[in-house]
Order: structure tokens, then sequence, then C-alpha cells
């Protein structure tokens, strides 16, 4: 059975979140700075006993594992670790809905269908 949060949830559980989610960010962008050699420093480690780099990166995969599974047990849909962009599962007017946030932001002040994403964001009108 899938979690939905209320706004005032959603802001209570952005304190504990926000660093987790600048955490992500920042080991995606480090992963994203290595992308164009992590083949040739897989090849050249297979054949000579590994890579101090690599290695280290395989930490940081690791470790941003583990924050998107902590994410994913408390029900929340990480959707862009670039940008920051999460939601949350809802329930308004009868219908599953998404709370939408953004790494930057202050409270929850957004919601969107589910097929509409992000272009489709509309203000909170409700509590």
């Amino acid at each position: 059975m899938p979690k939905y949060y209320t706004p005032k949830e959603v802001n209570e559980t952005l304190i504990v979140i926000r660093p987790m989610l600048d955490e992500m960010m920042r080991i995606g962008e480090k992963i994203r700075a290595q992308q164009p050699e992590l083949w040739s420093m897989v090849q050249k480690s297979a054949g000579n006993g590994g890579n101090l780099t690599l290695s280290n990166l395989l930490k940081e995969f690791d470790r941003l594992d583990d924050l998107i599974h902590k994410f994913q047990n408390m029900g929340i849909h990480v959707k862009d670790l670039t940008s920051g962009l999460i939601d949350f599962p809802a329930w308004q007017a009868g219908r599953e809905v998404y709370l939408c946030w953004q790494f930057g932001e202050g409270d929850i002040e957004y919601w969107h269908e589910i097929e509409a994403g992000y272009t489709g964001r509309q203000r909170i009108d409700w509590e």
C-alpha cells in the first residue's frame, strides 16, 4: 500500500531529506563528471588489477544506491537528480496526485496530476 502525504507531512519530511537529496545530487554530479572516462577505466582495470578512481567511484554508486532506496522506502519518487526533483504521492479529491518539490524551493507549494509531470505543476490550494 503506497504512502500518501499531506502538504504538512511533506514539509516535515523535507527537513530530513534535504541533506540527503543534496548528497545525492553531488554524487550524481561527480559520476557525470567521470562518465566519459568510466568505460576506459573499466577496461584498463580489468587487465591490471584495479583502478583507484574507479574503486572510489564505485563507493559513490553504492552510497547513491543506498540513498535512493531510503527515498523509495519512504514512498518518495526521485524524478531528476540533476535538478533535485522529487514527487510525493498524495490523495486529493478522490484520486492519486503528486506533490512536487524541487531542491532549492522552500516549503511544498506545487502538485500535479500523475501523467502531467513537472510541466503540469499547479499551486496547492488545499491543506
